[in-house]
């Protein structure tokens, strides 16, 4: 693909001829697309608009022929082009777009200079810390899910059964209520929920010792081995 060079604003950027050309079809072409869905295409982000004196100064030093009566140019961007070739459709839009975005967007003639270098590196690290930290914050923020909640109820019944004695202990079937809303009590105080199922998926694994760990306090536990040891007697 040859074609000539145009830099604005530290990017390459393509005419409308030179759009056109690349996909086969015209200007008009290009341009009823553009009109059609305007509201889709950003100033800066999808195109660079030239007028007044800033058009001028681009003619004056211009590589490219243009005409002196323009009153106001179109330089389609990368992501400008890649709209285009969605509007168009075609499989030879498309496969020009690869060959733009690999032969011309992306290729630079000269090194950049260590001053625009570091201002991409400190970008880009700025774009992970941001994107670490919304990672962060999700993780932080979502629920455990429907399985995670099920194992949590499970590891909650069996240790609640195991406090009271086992299914078949007298405590188990006179106190298995109170035991059971005393468990679920301090699970909730502890982890600062309204329920269990808004336990926050980072503290899963926690949630689990927590259950695994639980003991009834001393005077409910009393109750339990007063209740079965009176069964042990009858």
């Amino acid at each position: 693909m040859n074609l000539s060079i145009i830099e604005q604003n530290n990017q390459r950027v393509l005419t409308t001829a030179q759009l056109a050309e690349s996909y086969g079809t015209d200007n008009e072409r290009i341009t009823k697309n553009f009109n059609r869905n305007k509201n889709r295409y950003k100033n800066g982000k999808h195109f660079i608009l030239l007028e007044g004196d800033e058009l001028r100064s681009f003619i004056a030093t211009s590589q490219i022929d243009l005409s002196p009566n323009l009153n106001r140019l179109y330089l389609w961007t990368e992501k400008g082009a890649w709209l285009h070739a969605k509007s168009l459709n075609t499989n030879e839009a498309w496969n020009a777009y690869e060959m733009l975005v690999d032969e011309y967007y992306n290729v630079k003639e000269q090194p950049q200079s260590l001053e625009i270098a570091l201002q991409a590196a400190l970008e880009h690290e700025r774009e992970i810390k941001t994107i670490k930290s919304d990672v962060k914050y999700l993780k932080g923020s979502m629920r455990v899910d429907s399985l995670q909640q099920q194992e949590i109820q499970q590891a909650a019944k069996y240790s609640v059964v195991q406090a009271l004695g086992g299914g078949d202990s007298a405590a188990y079937q006179e106190m298995s209520k109170r035991v059971f809303s005393a468990f679920w009590r301090e699970f909730k105080q502890y982890f600062k929920v309204p329920r269990y199922g808004d336990i926050p998926k980072a503290k899963f694994e926690e949630a689990i010792r927590f259950v695994e760990l639980w003991r009834p306090n001393t005077s409910l536990q009393i109750e339990i081995d007063h209740c079965n040891s009176q069964m042990s007697l009858t």
